[in-house]
């Protein structure tokens, strides 16, 4: 053979081995999924217009009109049971960024902790409130394992914002603030967020590349910045000074109508086949009209029980899980579906993959590390003071610090928390106490201590009005045995 053939033998079959490479680069694009995970703000367990369960009764609204969500529903799986890492929410967020808790994170409460000035029982632990360098966040593994990443809308981690944290695209280092500048026609920003995540889409199937987008809506934040024609739908509800349950669910409907565009894009696209399409909250809002008791700022059921869609491939259509999952869940589970090995996972990683479950959504539990789920929120945000609280199997034990009060609750019989079973139960009672106990010295959790400068006689320095979240009120009075 000649120098000319051999070159051109050669040439042949380096085209060869790069059109390979391209088709095996393709394969693997088409292998990982998609993922596209959207979080609203403050919204209830019922605060749609699709049921969170299929017997209890109120665990969908009556005011509110989300026909984007009873779609995705009806395309997929809804979870009975999901849970908020946190009834607040940049302790969720940090949680789904990292997938630890928050309590092993030292970032518990949103607003500002308290001194002993404030004069309360107890003083509050002082909180790490910014996202570490040193942290592995969700999206550096996903881009690490060829991922394109995004993240749309509220950030609030501080920490140098997305970019500094595996995000190749993002809104930056935002917060609270942000929702109040987008009025009608962009109402706090959700359809701009929807084109931006719509362009990224369609960019990285151009481009034969997966891709995960973070979508943090700012709604329900700022809900009197709703579009005009939809608060006009709601002036029935207005009686008196009852005009923000009117602008929550016109906000509510607005914010809809964006998911709805963003699962449209996805399907416009062909994507649907191979993106997952997930909807929760950051934590429970807190409302009297619901089946839940508490609310924001409480690890009462109505502070940390959310809703949770998910549709994607091999999703069963218009089913339904019972089985307990929570925030920190996904950070597995996304690596899971990247391709990702369980040994490249962070040290600490409290979640359990949830591939299986939504396989076969009978299953009882999750596997993670640890057989209970703890929610700890040592605080003064609502009547309860700092508590915390424990769930294994249907019993859930809450602890309240200022007095060491126990209460024992079991969640398959009393939804609403009202029958206190800890006198009936008082083995089990302090056996969950001491789990309690031995898990928050575990992660190092940070606990109040006593204030010494407290005088019973003189009332605590409330927090400033406004820095409470809607739906901040005391659990509901509990019915002793």
């Amino acid at each position: 053979m000649n120098m000319s053939a051999r070159f051109s033998l050669r040439k042949t079959c380096l085209a060869a081995i790069m059109i390979a490479m391209a088709v095996t680069d393709v394969a693997l694009a088409r292998q990982q999924p998609n993922i596209v995970f959207m979080l609203s703000d403050d919204q209830n367990w019922n605060g749609l217009s699709v049921a969170m369960h299929p017997t209890v009764a109120g665990s969908k609204g009556t005011v509110f009109n989300t026909p984007s969500l009873v779609k995705l529903a009806s395309e997929g799986m809804r979870f009975s049971a999901a849970y908020a890492p946190a009834p607040v929410c940049s302790p969720t967020r940090i949680s789904l960024q990292t997938g630890k808790s928050p309590a092993q994170m030292h970032w518990t409460k949103a607003g500002p902790s308290m001194s002993a000035a404030a004069g309360y029982k107890l003083i509050p632990p002082r909180l790490t409130k910014s996202l570490a360098s040193q942290e592995t966040t969700i999206a550096e593994l996903l881009r690490s394992a060829g991922y394109a990443t995004a993240h749309y809308g509220k950030w609030h981690l501080d920490g140098g914002g997305p970019a500094n944290h595996g995000y190749d695209e993002h809104d930056g280092n935002i917060g609270n603030e942000y929702a109040g500048r987008f009025g009608d026609p962009n109402p706090v920003d959700i359809f701009g967020m929807v084109r931006r995540a719509s362009a990224f889409m369609e960019k990285n199937k151009q481009a034969g590349k997966p891709f995960f987008i973070q979508l943090s809506w700012h709604a329900l934040h700022s809900p009197q910045n709703a579009l005009k024609t939809t608060l006009k739908e709601y002036d029935h509800l207005v009686r008196g000074d009852n005009y923000r349950r009117a602008d929550t669910a016109a906000m509510t409907e607005d914010l809809d109508t964006g998911v709805g565009r963003i699962v449209q894009a996805v399907d416009r696209l062909g994507l649907a086949d191979n993106t997952y399409v997930i909807y929760m909250s950051d934590n429970g809002g807190g409302n009297r009209r619901g089946p839940l008791n508490g609310g924001k700022g409480s690890v009462w059921e109505g502070g940390i029980r959310v809703p949770l869609i998910i549709r994607g491939p091999g999703v069963t259509a218009n089913s339904w899980c019972h089985t307990r999952v929570v925030g920190f869940d996904f950070f597995p589970t996304f690596c899971e579906w990247a391709g990702i090995s369980a040994s490249k996972l962070p040290q600490g990683i409290e979640g359990g993959s949830i591939v299986s479950l939504l396989a076969n959504p009978k299953q009882p539990q999750v596997k993670r590390p640890r057989e209970e789920l703890v929610f700890h929120f040592p605080h003064y945000q609502t009547g309860d003071g700092p508590h915390s609280a424990l769930m294994l199997g249907n019993l859930k034990l809450m602890k309240f610090y200022e007095d060491n009060r126990l209460a024992l609750f079991d969640l398959s019989k009393d939804i609403g928390e009202q029958n206190d079973l800890s006198g009936r139960m008082p083995q089990q009672t302090a056996q969950l106490h001491q789990r309690l106990k031995r898990y928050l010295a575990a992660v190092g959790a940070q606990l109040p201590v006593v204030n010494p400068s407290y005088d019973p006689s003189r009332p605590p320095t409330l927090p400033q009005k406004g820095k409470r979240g809607q739906g901040n009120r005391p659990g509901r009075p509990r019915r002793q045995p």
